[in-house]
């Protein structure tokens, strides 16, 4: 029998991007496969949006209103998948990004796949063709302790990864970071240099571009070691 996948979506106020982004996960899931979305309190139609598709594999939660973090662990925790995509409510899939994924993850013997995503606009027109490129991509633990290269909407891992990573500790900054320094840990972690997302920013994107102060940054990583310590992988 063919392995279960979750799709784990945090959502909040999404209206305006988050029905093609269903439509463009939907297309690729299997009758198994579930699409989990994490709703936190919002002030839109959000909601009637999700509930609209009436389609027996999204699973809508009530989120608990503690910022995207949170909300993205609280879908982890209801995930019954055997592979775990996450995904962000404004993006779009390519057609062959999780067919492409999940040959990795099978054949390639990677605990977790990040690939290259395209950035766009609010209209879907090309800001950069590369995320990789733009950012300056590095692979390895210590270059990603130090500057983090993993994006959560573009990660996919095995099952297993959750059963050290969650829950997560008190005041992570970044779930992605957290999921992808586990993964160098415990095994091979694969960067697909193909671009499987059209990856949407605008003024109200949940996630952030830019970085943050020089002295927040430092307590994170701080904190990111502490917490790696505390579950015996430094």
């Amino acid at each position: 029998m063919d392995k279960k996948v979750s799709v784990v979506m945090a959502a909040c106020n999404g209206e305006r991007y988050i029905g093609p982004q269903i439509v463009s996960i939907l297309q690729q899931l299997g009758e198994r496969d579930e699409l989990i979305i994490s709703l936190d309190p919002s002030t839109d139609q959000t909601e009637s949006v999700i509930s609209g598709f009436a389609d027996s594999r999204i699973k809508l939660l009530h989120g608990p209103g503690q910022g995207i973090v949170n909300n993205i662990e609280h879908g982890l925790t209801a995930a019954s998948g055997d592979y775990i995509f996450l995904a962000d409510q404004d993006d779009i899939w390519h057609s062959k990004k999780m067919e492409r994924i999940l040959e990795v993850l099978k054949q390639d013997a990677a605990l977790l796949v990040v690939h290259d995503c395209r950035i766009v606009d609010e209209a879907l027109n090309e800001l950069a063709p590369s995320y990789f490129m733009w950012h300056g991509t590095k692979t390895g633990f210590w270059n990603n302790l130090l500057r983090n290269s993993f994006i959560g909407c573009c990660m996919a891992f095995h099952r297993c990864l959750l059963n050290t990573a969650l829950p997560f500790p008190k005041q992570l900054p970044m779930h992605d970071q957290w999921l992808g320094l586990i993964a160098c840990k415990m095994g091979k972690v694969k960067y697909l240099k193909e671009p499987l997302i059209d990856y949407r920013r605008h003024s109200n994107n949940q996630s952030s571009l830019s970085h943050a102060d020089i002295l927040s940054m430092i307590r994170w990583r701080l904190s990111l070691i502490i917490a790696l310590k505390e579950r015996k992988l430094l």
